[in-house]
Order: structure tokens, then C-alpha cells, then sequence
């Protein structure tokens, strides 16, 4: 059921005062999430606009994503949503990367996996392989000695086709599948981890080589 609006309430239990956001269906009706005392009305809003662009038309980008044996079909879902508001083409999930047959890919999708078409291979090798026979450029998300910075990478010609692969949350990418590739990038770190959540990492490099490709 689409929802159109939605309250802000407060609890007014003085020793939680817990502030949030209340749509239909709510299991608590308008209860305090947490402390499950009262709450009041604070301001009523609508939902404007609508889930899905209607520029359905618009061209997308000649970049697709290939999910080396992602394990949280959280991530998946995540990436699905992010594909779809950048405008990759195609997804590749391989290995044991969850497809949208699991629930917890579609929630966390919100539909945008009805936009984004996909394949399933259990080999991410072999599909690297075929796409590059297909005349695809292979770029690999990853810390890696050989890799470089994606702020180095300039306009990229709309006419070759490329995809952009993450790997396992533990383990990365497959050795021999960067060995396949024809470049390798990685997000330059700031902090004591060396790496980000892979969603978050494929949706800053995504939408990266996206922005260069649309500059051509």
C-alpha cells in the first residue's frame, strides 16, 4: 500500500521524549517505539512526489555492475536502488550474491530491482570473461597496490561499454577476477578502516564513472 503522509509525534514520557516519524500501518499505532507510553502530535506532513522518475525515457549509462559473492542481500538490495537512481544498465550478481527472489533484497530495493534488469551466474570468473569477449571494459573496486584513485580518472568515452565489480565483504574481489580487468580503483580511505560498506563504496564509484561517461 503506498503511503501519502505522515505524522511527527513526541512521547511524553518525561524520561524518554523519544521524537519520530509515524506512517500508516505502524504495529504500535501511536505508540512510543521504544517505551511504548503515549505520544503527542507534533506536525502532519504529505509525502510529495512519486517512488519512481517519471523520465522513464532518459537514456542510461553504459555502465553495468557484476556483485562478486556479495553475502548481505541487504547490500544487494541497496545497489539495486542506487543502479537504478544513477541509470546503470544491468546488474551481474554471481556466486552467492542474493538475487530479488529473497525478500530482504526487494525491501530494501523498494521496487527498484522491477527497473533493473539482472543475471545470475554461480561463476564471476566466467561471466568477466564473457563480458569482456562482449567488448566490455572490466574496472574492479578495490584496495589493491595496483589500483588508483577513482578522482584520477577523466572523461570516459560513452561508446565502451564498461562494468564496475565488488567483491565479498571479507575477501573483496576474486584475485583472478582483477586479473581480468583492464583497471583497478579504489575510494581513498581517511580513517583508521581502510574500507567502506560495499554498497556505500559501489554507489560512490558508480555514480563517478557515471558522471564522467554523461560529461562525453
Amino acid at each position: 500500500m503506498d503511503i501519502s503522509s505522515y505524522q511527527i509525534r513526541r512521547c511524553e514520557n518525561p524520561e524518554c521524549g523519544l521524537r519520530f516519524p509515524l506512517v500508516d500501518n505502524n504495529p504500535n499505532g501511536d505508540r512510543c517505539p521504544i517505551c511504548l507510553g503515549t505520544t503527542r502530535l507534533v506536525l502532519e506532513g504529505m509525502l510529495e512526489g512519486v517512488p519512481f522518475s517519471a523520465e522513464r525515457s532518459r537514456p542510461r549509462v553504459p555502465l553495468e555492475g557484476l556483485l562478486d559473492n556479495i553475502r548481505s542481500a541487504w547490500n544487494v538490495g541497496s545497489i539495486f536502488r542506487t543502479s537504478d537512481g544513477i541509470g546503470l544498465r544491468r546488474l551481474h550478481l554471481c556466486g552467492i550474491t542474493p538475487t530479488p527472489e529473497i525478500e530482504s533484497v526487494v525491501k530494501t530495493a523498494l521496487g527498484a530491482e522491477r527497473f533493473i534488469p539482472w543475471t545470475y551466474s554461480r561463476d564471476a570468473l566466467q561471466s568477466a570473461i564473457s563480458l569482456r569477449a562482449a567488448g566490455y571494459q572490466l574496472w574492479a573496486l578495490e584496495q589493491d597496490p595496483r589500483a588508483d584513485p577513482i578522482e584520477s580518472i577523466s572523461v570516459l568515452d560513452r561508446q565502451d561499454p564498461a562494468v564496475l565489480i565488488v567483491g565479498n565483504e571479507i575477501t573483496g574481489v576474486d584475485p583472478e577476477l582483477m586479473e581480468c580487468c583492464d583497471r583497478i580503483i579504489h575510494l581513498p580511505m581517511h580513517g583508521s578502516k581502510r574500507s567502506i560498506n560495499v554498497a556505500v563504496a559501489f554507489g560512490i564509484a558508480a555514480h563517478h564513472l557515471s558522471l564522467k561517461m554523461a560529461k562525453n
